[in-house]
């Protein structure tokens, strides 16, 4: 159990404890892989999306499971085991914090949770989607939360080959065809919503609460998304006052 005082997040895995840092990540490829636990973006994300700030999450796997594809399980667990208010964190950004590469782009700015992602394919359908929104607890979990992940339909073979994505079906996943949706979508766009959950759980590493920042994001991934949580922590100052 965690106590007040322990300040943060971390994974424990056998012997091993992992803080939840963006040094700490050691893979993004298709997901955050901490430590030697993968997928750990979903947990990440309803732990930011319900103002969690001090877990500790022991697993007995090496990755966490698919669940609903989503954050939705995990929040909505956290949400019936009820929170204790263990205090409030202040928060100062030094300045701007801005990631550029190939037509990705991230920016972050001292804020009150305005988050946005522009999910763009190019030719590709759905070629363009855009999601926003002002985050707090009940836009997490009616907006945000259950999002699935999801993958374009020519590559799924590819995925099953190597193994990724083994836990997810065609309701806990969401499947982009030529023209359209293969299985039913959640929401329209549903992508920009899953996208934006991603970036949520990824830049939760640098440990500043979402609701304290503005956050628009381009194009961006896991690897890219780490990458600015490891300037935005280096950039912001969090102060922990107990109550």
């Amino acid at each position: 159990m965690v106590e007040p005082g322990d300040q943060g997040i971390a994974f424990v895995y056998g012997d091993h404890r992992t803080e939840a840092r963006p040094e700490n990540v050691t893979d993004t490829s298709r997901c955050t892989r901490l430590g030697s636990i993968a997928t750990v973006e979903h947990l990440m994300s309803a732990l930011a999306g319900m103002g969690v700030t001090d877990a500790e999450i022991r697993v007995s796997e090496p990755e966490l499971p698919a669940l609903d594809g989503a954050a939705g399980t995990y929040a909505a667990g956290l949400s019936q085991a009820g929170l204790v208010e263990i205090g409030r964190a202040t928060f100062d950004l030094f300045e701007r914090v801005f990631f550029v590469e190939d037509g990705i782009r991230i920016g972050l700015s001292k804020g009150d949770g305005r988050w946005r992602f522009d999910f763009e394919c190019d030719e590709r359908w759905p070629h363009s989607q855009s999601f926003d929104c002002t985050l707090a607890p009940n836009v997490f979990v009616d907006d945000v939360a259950g999002a699935r992940t999801f993958a374009f339909q020519e590559e799924v073979e590819a995925l099953r080959a190597a193994g990724l994505a083994q836990g997810l079906d065609l309701t806990t996943a969401l499947i982009l065809g030529e023209s359209g949706y293969v299985n039913h979508a959640l929401w329209e766009d549903e992508p920009a919503r899953h996208k934006l959950l991603d970036l949520i759980g990824d830049l939760y590493l640098s440990g500043v609460p979402p609701t304290l920042i503005n956050a628009v994001s381009v194009r961006s991934g896991h690897r890219t998304n780490v990458q600015a949580a490891v300037r935005l922590a280096q950039h912001a100052h969090i102060e922990r006052l107990s109550v």
